[in-house]
């Protein structure tokens, strides 16, 4: 195996300064041709790598983002991952990608990790348990270190930084509003991501909707799992869970605050004899794989997740690339849109 070589080797072997050799590299207009021309050959001979490390060093720069996510398993994040390195490489950035499985302590890790290893900023959706505990000391050094952080998704108020976030609570309502318009009177909202902030906004906007209206009925079921379960989700005591809301309710249509209980609640109601969406209407969040395959196709309010990864990205880089201590944080808002397919009328 071909040993590494240097800038300091290239130099010496050319018989040039250092400096010279880095230059013309850069075909750099005080260097000739001819020792530009030179300098490429051997270090394409060499296979000649620029030292990345002694790069970012000197630019104070390393060209390298952070992405801090809860898990991979689910549709939404990939999708958002996606859209961020899509994005991110775009800009001549790299990506070093962390899960921390909803745990606080692995997020706390990542975070101290990944700034010991000097990347330029973060894009963060808080863990689970992050926002179970309500405990965010970790971003408070990120700020005091001066590393700018994107929330997105899942974020907090108590975070002072850049946010994407999508219009949950419209987006809640206007899928309850759709129900109702479709001729639903008797609904459910159903949710196995209670703790979240996404559920928490979600859930306030099918209530304000059935508020506002006498004639409509709401019920909740919020099928709880622990945190350690959160990633593989306790299949079974949700199924179990679902199934018996649906015995012991009387019902015609049910939002499922996040895609698990949407298509869980489509197995169901085929177990019990339900026809959907002739009896029971079924919409779900994220329109993801289970979405689009799940008998009938569910009705789905999409997130676009790899748009808001991209606008995530697209708001860090700019403000790695135009550093300004004045920048007034913000916090863009990306817009659902509700497909309709087989599972509601």
């Amino acid at each position: 195996m071909r040993k590494k070589v240097t800038l300091k080797q290239l130099a010496k072997e050319l018989n040039l300064s250092i400096s010279t050799v880095s230059k013309s590299l850069k075909n750099d207009a005080e260097i000739s041709e001819k020792t530009i021309n030179r300098v490429h050959e051997l270090a394409s001979f060499y296979n000649y790598k620029p030292n990345a490390l002694a790069v970012s060093l000197k630019s104070s720069k390393t060209k390298t983002i952070g992405v801090i996510l809860p898990e991979i398993l689910n549709h939404f994040f990939a999708k958002v991952l996606f859209g961020i390195e899509q994005e991110a490489s775009k800009k001549g950035y790299k990506i070093v990608t962390c899960i921390t499985n909803e745990s606080y302590k692995k997020e706390v890790e990542y975070v101290e990790m990944l700034n010991y290893s000097s990347v330029d900023g973060f894009i963060v959706a808080l863990s689970q348990e992050t926002q179970v505990l309500n405990k965010f000391d970790h971003y408070q050094v990120l700020k005091r270190d001066n590393v700018p952080i994107v929330m997105f998704d899942r974020v907090s108020d108590e975070i002072e930084c850049d946010k994407v976030i999508v219009d949950d609570k419209e987006a809640s309502k206007n899928a309850v509003q759709y129900l109702i318009t479709t001729g639903c009177k008797k609904i459910a909202v159903i949710t196995t991501i209670s703790d979240l902030s996404v559920a928490k906004l979600r859930l306030a906007g099918a209530r304000e909707i059935i508020d506002a209206n006498n004639e409509i009925s709401l019920i909740e079921l919020a099928v709880k799992d622990t945190i350690l379960e959160l990633v593989g989700k306790n299949a079974d005591n949700i199924e179990n869970e679902i199934e018996k809301f649906l015995k012991n309710n009387d019902i015609d249509a049910v939002l499922g605050l996040d895609e698990t209980a949407a298509a869980t609640t489509i197995n169901m109601s085929h177990k019990l004899g339900y026809k959907i969406p002739e009896d029971i209407s079924v919409i779900g969040f994220t329109d993801g794989l289970l979405s689009k395959h799940s008998y009938p196709k569910l009705t789905s309010v999409s997130q676009h997740a790899e748009d808001l990864g991209a606008k995530a990205a697209q708001i860090l880089v700019n403000r790695l690339d135009n550093f300004d201590e004045d920048y007034k944080k913000t916090t863009e808002i990306v817009k659902t849109s509700l497909i309709k397919r087989e599972s509601t009328n």
